[in-house]
């Protein structure tokens, strides 16, 4: 039997959300997705995820959202991961943190497993994802072959690295954090679908969602500069997975990007 999985990339801010309002239920449909995963760590004005993102999100079908570094931004999304169990931080922070990384999903179709991990090269000094990973595939394998891990990292390198690592063991390694949908999604050679990363979910007409002047401006003067979400030219983007639920291996996986960018302009 093959489930149908659709990942939503990184929604950013009020931009985001109303774009996934307005298209997730027609890609729901189209895809006849059995289960929807979103990461929402930047859906509260590009900053964590509050019970208001949560409760729109899940009331679209979104059956889990993961998180990553913004998700400690804001106390009100760190409020909310103490009381809602679908949303999900990095598993590997350190022991005692509180909130969940990782959650079991029913579907129609069986269950499925979703796993949070953050990296370490460039970004916080956190606990080994790679062991983290190992440990969480040991339990949740007893209740489902059917295991999609967020892997939320800044470095190319550790996500392929992390890809190869688990290959066999779980259905997809879906990338993060960047906001850059990459070109290279594939099926590993133990069966595991790869994606470096998802994209993003928001203004394109952005620095990876901030505002252009903002984002220039911490370049030219290396001073901080205030956070502002863009608002222009706004993008769904994510991957769609249709995943053997008996062996829980790759059948095949499909990047996902609504509207699509003009790739021609009249002059």
């Amino acid at each position: 039997m093959i489930i149908n999985i659709l990942f939503i990339g990184d929604i950013v801010g009020q931009p985001g959300m109303d774009i996934v309002g307005m298209w997730l239920p027609a890609l729901e449909k189209k895809y006849k997705a059995d289960l929807i995963i979103a990461n929402g760590e930047n859906s509260s004005d590009g900053k964590g995820c509050t019970e208001k993102e949560g409760k729109q999100l899940f009331s679209l079908n979104v059956g889990v959202i993961t998180g990553g570094n913004h998700t400690w931004d804001k106390h009100q999304s760190q409020d909310y991961l103490k009381n809602e169990a679908r949303v999900l931080r990095p598993l590997n922070y350190p022991k005692g943190t509180y909130g969940n990384g990782i959650y079991i999903a029913e579907t129609p179709k069986g269950k499925v497993g979703v796993i949070n991990l953050q990296g370490r090269a460039f970004m916080a000094p956190i606990d080994c994802p790679f062991r983290a990973a190992e440990a969480a595939i040991a339990k949740l394998r007893s209740e489902t072959k059917v295991i999609i891990v967020d892997f939320h990292a800044e470095a190319t390198a550790e996500k392929q690295a992390m890809g190869f690592f688990l290959d066999g063991r779980i259905s997809a390694l879906i990338g993060t954090h960047t906001h850059v949908q990459t070109a290279d999604e594939r099926i590993l050679p133990k069966g595991t679908g790869y994606i470096t990363d998802s994209g993003m979910t928001g203004p394109y007409d952005s620095i990876i969602g901030m505002k252009i002047d903002a984002a220039i401006n911490r370049f030219l003067y290396q001073t901080p500069q205030k956070y502002q979400t863009a608002t222009d030219n706004i993008h769904l983007s994510g991957v769609f997975l249709k995943i053997d639920t008996e062996t829980g291996l790759m059948n095949s996986i499909e990047r996902v990007m609504v509207p699509e960018f003009e790739k021609t302009r009249s002059v």
